[in-house]
């Protein structure tokens, strides 16, 4: 029965060092065939680089997934196409750089994964979520054992939709992008795990990783300022999928909160 680790949101150096002093031991700990992981903050708090996927990768992450901030590092553009363990948001407009979708394999079991851009309240405008979702699956379901589907969403609707609409058919659907973890892990009526959002992995000490007074005085009177990462109380947060390997759906899944 392969086991998967999704973790949420790494979010600037914080999240970063602890992925790295904590995931070899988790590997090893919950004996993981996979671990997926959300990167597209991992940056200073936005974006991605070529040096930090790498880093990341030799921690143990078998797979870097991005969102909304995918393009926010200049010239990540030209890198991504030589990370082969990247992929963007599906969604995204054809012309654009980078893999759609990845498969990983563990002891002979293949894993299909990719992300979907929500709309709701989104940006950058993309294709429908659920529609590029059709599309993909049809075509992983051909190539792959079981299928892993990451929602990048604002709304809690657009996530909810999504597991429901893909329940049957993936082995797991997980939201990201607003950085809470949600207490609603469950296992879908016809197999498919669902989570609406991992968390992040990151400084929980902060107004969703960000220090906490410049965000409160920019609430306060609305005038710009830097939002540096903040530091305090680092968490890695996300969701352990058991998949059963003769199906490719869910057996189980729960939420993971590693506070060190």
């Amino acid at each position: 029965m392969p086991n998967l680790l999704f973790i949420g949101d790494i979010v600037g150096r914080p999240g970063r060092d602890i992925v790295s002093q904590e995931l070899p031991r988790i590997r090893e700990e919950m004996g993981l065939d996979f671990v997926v992981a959300n990167g597209e903050n991992a940056a200073g708090g936005s974006g991605l680089t070529a040096k930090i996927a790498n880093e990341l990768l030799a921690c143990g992450i078998d797979a870097l997934t991005l969102g909304d901030h995918v393009w926010d590092q200049r010239g990540f553009e030209s890198e991504i196409d030589q990370l082969d363990r990247v992929c963007r948001p599906a969604n995204l407009s054809s012309n654009c750089p980078g893999r759609e979708y990845l498969v990983l394999e563990s002891d002979g079991f293949r894993l299909g994964l990719f992300t979907v851009l929500g709309r709701q309240f989104m940006r950058p405008l993309t294709e429908n979520p659920f529609v590029t979702a059709d599309q993909l699956i049809q075509k992983l379901k051909m190539e792959t054992d079981a299928i892993f589907v990451e929602i990048h969403a604002e709304a809690t609707s657009e996530k909810t939709a999504m597991g429901w609409y893909l329940d049957g058919r993936a082995c797991a659907v997980i939201g990201t992008h607003t950085h809470i973890p949600t207490a609603d892990a469950v296992v879908l009526s016809r197999g498919t795990g669902y989570m609406t959002d991992a968390g992040m992995t990151g400084p929980y000490q902060s107004v969703i990783g960000r220090a906490v007074q410049p965000v409160v005085a920019r609430f306060l009177d609305g005038m710009p300022r830097k939002f540096p990462v903040a530091e305090g109380d680092v968490r890695l947060c996300g969701a352990f999928v058991r998949i059963d390997a003769t199906s490719g759906l869910c057996d189980s899944i729960e939420q993971i909160t590693i506070n060190p």
